[in-house]
This record gives structure tokens, C-alpha cells and sequence, in this order.
């Protein structure tokens, strides 16, 4: 081996040796900072599913509050429904800190005053109420995907 290439060698490992020192330092001091911010991040992503859910339940219910003389369905298979709802919100809630259940989604409560506008405007008719529990359907089955049966 010549001279020039032992100390490439030991200029490499001189090097390398260094950088795992600074690795260390820093996974002793900088990583568990990086690990609790992004650990914190995640549960913040959950508790924003778990908020735009629950906001979504009471709409729901909002929205089916509204004059359904001309329901196609029985009042008491309604208000079954409605309870089932309220308490899928009440829970929801539970798991939410309450300083970020005042934030709510703008666009979903547009959205949902819009149904209600489609509701006045057909005078809560069969077709529009059949129109909005099949919209509703679909939304319940979306949320559920927003939540795995284990939320850690």
C-alpha cells in the first residue's frame, strides 16, 4: 500500500469517525426534540379528524332538524337516527381538547347551509329530503375512513 493511499484511508477514516461522533451527539440531544414535535404533529393530525367529524355529525343533525313533513321515512326511525348521531358527536368531542373544538371548517358549514337552502327552495320536498339522506350516506362512509378502528 503506498503512502498516498494509507492516508486517504486513514484521512476516511478519520473522517467517518467524526461524523459518527456528531451522529451521536446530535441523536442524544436533537432527536428526541425531532421525535416529540413530530409525535405531537400527528396527534394534532388526529384530533383535526376527529373535530371535522364530529362538526360533520352535528350538521347532520342540524340539518335534519329542519321540517320533514314530506320525509319519506317514520318519525321514529328519524329520531333514532338523530340520537345515534348525537351521541357519535358527543364522543368525538371526548377525544378532542376543547380549546380546538372552537375552530370549525367554514367550507363544511357552507356546505351543509346549502343543503338547507336546497331544502327551502323544494319547500322540504320527498325528492329533496331522499336526495339528502343518500349525500349524507356517503359522507358517514367517508368519515369512517378518516378513522382506523384503533385511533393511537
Amino acid at each position: 500500500m503506498t503512502s498516498s493511499m494509507m492516508f486517504r484511508t486513514l484521512l476516511f477514516c478519520a473522517v467517518a469517525g467524526v461524523g459518527c461522533a456528531l451522529g451521536c451527539r446530535w441523536m442524544e440531544h436533537k432527536y428526541p426534540q425531532f421525535r416529540d414535535s413530530s409525535l405531537g404533529l400527528l396527534k394534532a393530525m388526529r384530533e383535526e379528524k376527529l373535530k371535522f367529524m364530529g362538526q360533520l355529525l352535528d350538521e347532520i343533525v342540524a340539518l335534519f332538524e329542519e321540517d320533514q313533513t314530506s320525509a319519506p321515512w317514520q318519525e321514529t326511525v328519524m329520531d333514532d337516527f338523530l340520537n345515534i348521531i348525537s351521541q357519535q358527536a358527543d364522543g368525538l368531542r371526548a377525544c378532542v381538547s376543547s380549546q380546538n373544538l372552537k375552530r370549525k371548517s367554514k367550507k363544511l358549514s357552507m356546505y351543509f347551509k346549502r343543503l338547507s337552502t336546497l331544502l327551502e327552495q323544494t319547500s322540504h320536498s320527498t325528492q329533496a329530503w331522499e336526495w339528502i339522506r343518500t349525500e349524507v350516506k356517503v359522507h358517514l362512509q367517508r368519515a369512517d375512513l378518516l378513522v382506523p378502528a384503533k385511533t393511537n
